[in-house]
């Protein structure tokens, strides 16, 4: 896989970017899809963009904790504003697409990133 960045990610998917546009250079080593946070606790690694339709600031707990790349908000819904102002806080990317898990992960698949 050669290497990705989320700016990368955000020009291919057509990505909005809700708080952290100034980590868009974060490099991205693999990919995580969950909507249970223990469980992105337990299996994620660090590095990955994570997969999400969570909007509460827990998320940037999480993709804190694992020090992951950055968070995509799929199903075109948006972060709460208390999440917004966490990430930002913490230096968190988070990312919105309008389209569901299945295809946002089918398309980082096609882009390179694997698992």
């Amino acid at each position: 896989m050669s290497e990705i960045k989320l700016v990368d990610l955000v020009q291919a998917l057509d990505l909005t970017v809700s708080a952290g546009s100034q980590e868009l250079e974060k490099s991205v080593t693999g990919g995580y899809a969950s909507d249970l946070l223990s469980d992105v606790i337990a299996n994620s690694k660090e590095g990955d963009v994570w997969l999400t339709l969570q909007l509460h600031q827990n998320i940037v707990a999480v993709a804190f904790l694992n020090n992951l790349a950055g968070i995509i908000i799929v199903n075109g819904r948006q972060p709460e504003e208390a999440t917004i102002q966490k990430a930002q806080e913490q230096g968190v990317v988070v990312m919105c697409s309008a389209f569901p898990t299945y295809e946002v992960a089918g398309r980082l698949y096609h882009l390179g990133v694997g698992r």
